[in-house]
């Protein structure tokens, strides 16, 4: 009974040898059981060759499906950044046909404002022209020409300023009226006074004869005597007083001429601006000049930008 025992404990033995791991024990196993030993070694390593190569397999697999993902990801991602390319490109092709538009309007505005200019030009020149024979006499009371008529007036404002004219200026008189023909209640100066010669050199000489002069008067009154012009050029004439007055005081000898051209002796030579933008330019290469005219022409125009 016990020997059957030993027999069987060594089958067992066979079947299930124990874990060597000292050279000298291997050494010492004998052949059968060291056969044994290798062979579960095999096995052992071929079974986790197999768990590795499953989950290696399972890991590749992993990797192949987020590559996947990564793939229809960045698909997704050049499909949209085609579309926003494609939406630029068509902003920009709008913007270039709006650049395009705003450019076409802007010159088209831009010649109908010369084309307008040019017209109020002609127009100003015609109505100018229409009236380059008259004189506007300015401050004489209403009710003075009541008895003796307003050609009287004339002569004798000539005669009291200018006695070496004589006779000859006053024959030339076509026409001598109150402008505007009726009188404006709420209007507190009296209206101008148009005397209509019969030539322009006439005129001219009497203006000229009034600016040295200066001081113009009839019956000892201060008035003035002015070329008869359009509203628009007056405006424009206007808008040179400031100058011309600092001008005067600096012994520049202004002048304006038609329509609004000012013109004035500087560093001994004679210039003539149509209007003050040149002025202005010119002023920034005389330091002198500018500095004499900055708080007209400077801060003036300052404001006027913070204005816009």
């Amino acid at each position: 009974m016990g020997r059957q025992k030993n027999t069987q404990h060594m089958k067992e033995q066979d079947k299930n040898p124990p874990d060597l791991t000292n050279e000298e024990e291997i050494g010492n196993l004998p052949e059968k059981e060291f056969r044994i030993m290798i062979v579960r070694m095999i096995q052992n390593l071929g079974s986790r060759m197999d768990k590795m190569q499953e989950t290696v397999n399972k890991d590749l697999q992993e990797l192949k499906m987020k590559q996947a993902t990564m793939n229809n990801a960045i698909n997704e991602i050049k499909t949209t950044l085609d579309r926003i390319n494609s939406r630029i490109t068509e902003a920009e092709e709008r913007i270039s046909d709006l650049e395009d538009k705003v450019v076409e309007i802007t010159t088209a505005e831009q010649n109908k404002e010369k084309r307008m200019k040019r017209t109020e030009d002609s127009l100003r020149d015609l109505w100018d022209n229409m009236k380059r024979t008259n004189i506007r006499i300015i401050g004489v009371p209403e009710e003075e020409e009541r008895k003796k008529g307003t050609e009287k007036i004339f002569e004798e404002i000539i005669v009291e300023n200018f006695p070496n004219m004589g006779k000859e200026i006053v024959n030339q008189v076509q026409e001598a009226q109150r402008v505007p023909y009726r009188i404006n209640t709420r209007r507190n100066t009296p209206r101008h006074i148009l005397i209509k010669l019969s030539k322009i050199k006439y005129k001219e000489s009497i203006l000229k004869a009034a600016r040295e002069k200066q001081q113009i008067t009839h019956k000892g009154i201060p008035i003035r005597l002015t070329a008869d012009l359009s509203a628009e050029t007056l405006q424009a004439r206007r808008e040179w007083q400031d100058i011309l007055k600092v001008m005067k005081e600096k012994s520049l000898q202004p002048r304006l001429l038609y329509p609004a051209r000012i013109s004035f002796t500087f560093d001994g030579e004679i210039k003539t601006f149509t209007d003050k933008q040149k002025l202005r330019e010119f002023s920034t290469t005389k330091p002198a000049l500018q500095q004499m005219l900055k708080e007209l022409l400077w801060t003036r125009n300052t404001r006027e930008g913070n204005d816009l």
